[in-house]
């Protein structure tokens, strides 16, 4: 698996304590302050935020408090995906990662595959680990860093596109972005990213044509 991992503990942050050295009051201070566009590219965006609890587990300040894996259970809207994680074994993994950024498919987006083909990937481990890994990319991405093309732990591409608050992952548009876990970046979608993960697409025209093409959009 191409995903690497931290041990299995949790690992403590590096201490960053230490006294800083003292400016000399004769020079000019400089504010570091963000500015207020700088502060709300760093919240959540998106029509789909509208859902997420305000407290507890499945809030964004819970989800901030919680790994990646463990996070997505505590977000109903995120059931699917979840229990694709735990079937292809993942849980662990992702939640030991190190700074990844996960574009978290909705339950919805899921429900837009055809049900056999669905199916048909949920119990077949060695492609739903390929189907779940072309979701993670290392690294974790803020607005400002999202759009561009970006390597997969799959070993393939996803072109993201877009500014501000508005962002497409290939055919894919994110819903609820820059969501903050304890060891990722989400950006919650509403399709599922089979576009270039030949033989694994969806319908059958598309395994006959062989082009990747019929996924969900």
């Amino acid at each position: 698996l191409p995903l690497a991992a931290c041990s299995s503990g949790t690992s403590a942050m590096p201490n960053s304590s230490a006294p800083m050295p003292m400016t000399s009051s004769s020079m000019p201070m400089t504010s570091t302050s963000a500015s207020p566009s700088d502060q709300a590219m760093m919240q959540p965006f998106g029509p789909a935020c509208a859902s997420v609890p305000t407290s507890g587990a499945g809030s964004f300040d819970g989800m901030s408090k919680d790994a990646v894996a463990t996070a997505a259970s505590n977000n109903p809207a995120l059931s699917t995906l979840v229990t694709a994680v735990k079937k292809a074994g993942l849980v662990d993994t992702l939640n030991n990662a190190t700074d990844i950024t996960v574009f978290a498919p909705t339950n919805d987006a899921f429900a837009k595959l055809p049900k056999k083909d669905l199916d048909a990937v949920l119990n077949d481990k060695a492609m739903l680990t390929k189907v779940l890994t072309n979701h993670v990319v290392a690294g974790r991405l803020d607005p400002l860093q999202l759009a561009g093309t970006h390597d997969t732990l799959a070993k393939t591409e996803l072109k993201v596109t877009g500014s501000g608050e508005d962002f497409m992952v290939g055919d894919a548009k994110v819903v609820c972005g820059n969501v903050q876990t304890m060891n990722a970046t989400d950006y919650i979608i509403d399709s599922v990213l089979l576009q270039k993960m030949q033989p694994y697409v969806v319908d059958r025209g598309a395994t006959k044509r062989g082009d990747g093409r019929g996924v969900a959009s």
